[in-house]
């Protein structure tokens, strides 16, 4: 990949963990915390260790810096290691110096997970031996944990049995409420009182509702017989009308 490519990415990372607001345990950063060394590249091959000690010790102590040579010039190759004494000042560094230029030229700062520093003589001082050693710079020593810290620690537990105690309140409320709706009792339905009155209706009442219908039949059987008497004259007297105007045409064509 492209070293302007990787700069240009880890810029992104940046940006987007800035907008974001994202927690220092879940940056990308904290995949280096039990690391303290950086790689810086792309920068010009005149500088030498103490100008990048000028330029990279604004974010933190620096207790060792491999600027990497050619073995047989010894000119530099433009790029080199550098151990901080605290490892959080190596994200200060990624954060800040990647991207930059210096004399004209984009330099490139990552991490470095896993170091291994190269096998120099033995003309090396302690401090450089036990760092050869470890592979990585010390991380300070560690602070006591702040009473903000003590009551944020205290108070996470605590919150989380009121949790469960709701929870568990309303689940017994569930159960319960399955409980009473499967196991209620059969509703009761209440026998409706027998009314004397529809008893007559219904045995000595029969014979009446009989009886009317009877007289209701009769009642139509003589409105039928009134309609076909009204009929019969009816017909009766157009006969009569139908004859007198025969004898009526009959008489005039006589004459």
């Amino acid at each position: 990949m492209n070293p302007l490519t990787k700069v240009k990415l880890i810029n992104e990372l940046n940006e987007r963990e800035a907008d974001l607001g994202v927690n220092e345990k879940v940056s990308w950063h904290s995949e280096y915390r039990d690391s303290a060394w950086i790689f810086v590249g792309g920068f010009p091959y005149e500088l030498t260790e103490g100008d990048l000690l000028c330029v990279f010790s604004q974010y933190g102590e620096i207790v060792n810096v491999n600027l990497v040579r050619d073995k047989k010039t010894g000119k530099s190759k433009g790029f080199c290691f550098i151990c901080y004494e605290d490892q959080r000042s190596t994200i200060l560094a990624v954060d800040n110096f990647n991207g930059i230029k210096i004399k004209g030229r984009t330099i490139r700062v990552d991490h470095v997970k896993n170091y291994r520093p190269p096998k120099d003589g033995e003309d090396i001082d302690d401090v450089t031996k036990r760092l050869r050693e470890d592979g990585c710079a010390p991380t300070g020593p560690a602070a006591p944990p702040s009473s903000s810290e003590d009551d944020e620690q205290l108070v996470i537990p605590v919150k989380k049995p009121k949790k469960d105690k709701k929870e568990k309140k309303k689940k017994k409320k569930e159960k319960k409420k399955s409980r009473a709706s499967s196991s209620s009792p059969p509703i009761r339905v209440k026998e409706e009182k027998r009314d004397t009155a529809y008893d007559k209706y219904a045995t000595g009442g029969s014979q009446n509702g009989h009886n009317e219908t009877e007289r209701r039949r009769e009642e139509k059987r003589r409105d039928r017989d009134v309609e076909s008497k009204r009929e019969t004259e009816r017909e009766r007297e157009d006969r009569r009308r139908g004859e007198k105007r025969r004898e009526a045409d009959k008489e005039s064509s006589r004459r």
